[in-house]
């Protein structure tokens, strides 16, 4: 107020105009309205073309005095300030005059951008898109501050609060912010990309809702960063038939994750399924067409029995994994002897068929 009253001091004769503005935008946020009624507001009030832009999700609303979509490429603007939150430069707003700056734009721009800020603090941006990548590393990094992290979450357009939920996604196909939004419909909901795995961020996640095709991992703690871990160690154990784990559901098995990857790989039943799994042969002397054959063969091969194991580790049952792989329960009963066999571990005795469901965990921890 301090700042307001010096800045009014050297505004004379246009004192009342600017008090009738500091009015006119406290009577908007006492209202709680949005962005594009801000924006449309302001139109009218500055009679000039009106923008306001945010830097984390590129979103950008420009309109006319007549209240409608400003048409055309942005012009030149006449006057800008920043919109800030917690001390962080969040976006723009600006007036797109045709001639010079008008005596009272600066106060009108200061009032806009303040509303702009209260407005993203109590809404937040659009509630399905694609998020900025380091505002969502923040929230799921551990290495991130309480205080940054909320700060982060709100700019996101999360409500402090409940927790969000996290989900580690591989999709080859769906662009990653239609898999948030079917997954979380009619929620808050933000999806990024860091590295090679997409990431969700959603009030809730419904499981049950992702698309044939899509991998996903579902974090269970309520703090992101550890939520995030836990997303990327369940999505390390989905498979072509179980493409959706939830971490809580992994009990035990989770403890497997923690475990150094060389210990994994040393363990002989480990060992024993990875190279069941498809080592290749190393003959001296193979043409190029025997070779191709070969791995063609072998990748099958692999392929099958990994498919066997998995569908026996799954169901406890030679019928109803033959029921699962479409086969009689002869032929799966013959597989799961030759693999029993290579594994060195006699499948058909819980003892048997419990190490043969850690292995299994375990060489998925390996593939990751």
């Amino acid at each position: 107020m301090e700042a307001l009253a010096v800045r009014l001091s050297g505004l004379d004769p246009h004192v009342e105009g600017a008090l009738r503005i500091v009015a006119f935008y406290d009577t908007l946020m006492r209202r709680r309205v949005d962005l594009p009624a801000l924006a449309r507001a302001s139109a009218g009030l500055a009679e000039c073309v009106t923008g306001v832009g945010l830097h984390g999700t590129g979103r950008t609303i420009r309109v006319a005095p007549d209240g409608r979509e400003a048409a055309g490429p942005a012009g030149p603007a006449s006057g800008t300030a920043p919109v800030v939150l917690d001390e962080e430069e969040i976006g723009r707003v600006w007036l797109e005059r045709s001639g010079p700056a008008g005596p009272l734009d600066e106060v009108l721009l200061d009032r806009l951008a303040l509303a702009v800020a209260g407005a993203v603090e109590r809404y937040g941006p659009a509630r399905t898109t694609m998020a900025d990548p380091a505002l969502v590393e923040l929230v799921i990094s551990a290495e991130t501050d309480e205080a940054a992290r909320a700060r982060a979450l709100r700019l996101l357009g999360f409500a402090a609060g409940p927790p969000v939920r996290v989900a580690a996604v591989r999709s080859p196909r769906l662009p990653l912010d239609q898999v948030g939004g079917v997954v979380c419909p009619g929620r808050p909901v933000k999806a990024a990309r860091i590295g090679t795995v997409g990431v969700i961020l959603a009030s809730a996640v419904d499981r049950t809702l992702f698309p044939a095709g899509v991998r996903a991992g579902i974090g269970a703690a309520d703090k992101p960063d550890l939520a995030w871990r836990e997303a990327r160690t369940a999505l390390r154990l989905t498979t072509a038939r179980e493409q959706v784990i939830d971490h809580a559901e992994l009990g035990a098995l989770a403890l497997l994750a923690e475990v150094p990857r060389e210990v994994l790989r040393d363990n002989p039943d480990v060992a024993a399924l990875i190279r069941v799994a498809g080592d290749p042969g190393n003959p001296e002397e193979e043409t190029q067409e025997a070779r191709e054959s070969r791995e063609r063969r072998e990748s099958r091969e692999s392929r099958e029995t990994l498919d066997t194991l998995e569908a026996y580790c799954a169901t406890g049952s030679l019928r109803r994994a033959a029921d699962i792989l479409h086969l009689h329960h002869s032929s799966v009963a013959r597989r799961i002897d030759l693999i029993g066999r290579a594994l060195s571990v006699d499948l058909t005795t819980p003892t048997g068929l419990t190490r043969a469901r850690v292995a299994l965990t375990a060489w998925r921890l390996l593939g990751d």
